[in-house]
C-alpha cells in the first residue's frame, strides 16, 4: 500500500507547478491549465485522505470539485474566444482595459 505522505507530496508538487504557472506565465491558456493543475492537486488530497480515514466525504468533494472545474473551463474558454476575437492575442499583459 502506498503511504499517505507520497500522495501529499505529489499533491504539493502539482500545486507548486500550478501556482508557478499562474504567476509566471502570461499566456491565458497556460494559466487556465495551471488552475486545473491546482484543482487536481486538491482532488488528490481529498481522495487520499478520504481513503485513509475511511470516509466518503472527501471523494464526494472531489467529484463536486471536478464538476465545478468543468463548468469553469467551459465559461473561461467562452470568454477566451471572445477576447481573442476582439483583441487578437492570448497574452494577459495585452488585456489591460475592461472597456467593451
Amino acid at each position: 500500500m502506498i503511504p499517505l505522505t507520497w500522495f501529499v507530496a505529489l499533491s504539493a508538487i502539482l500545486f507548486i507547478i500550478g501556482i508557478s504557472g499562474v504567476l509566471l506565465r502570461r499566456n491565458l491558456i497556460v494559466m487556465l491549465m495551471s488552475l486545473e493543475l491546482i484543482l487536481n492537486s486538491v482532488n488528490i488530497n481529498f481522495v487520499a485522505f478520504s481513503y485513509y480515514l475511511e470516509d466518503m466525504t472527501g471523494q464526494l468533494f472531489a467529484i463536486f470539485t471536478i464538476t465545478i472545474a468543468a463548468c469553469e473551463v467551459a465559461v473561461a474558454l467562452g470568454i477566451l474566444i471572445a477576447l481573442v476575437k476582439n483583441r487578437r492575442t492570448f497574452n494577459a499583459d495585452d488585456l489591460d482595459t475592461l472597456k467593451g
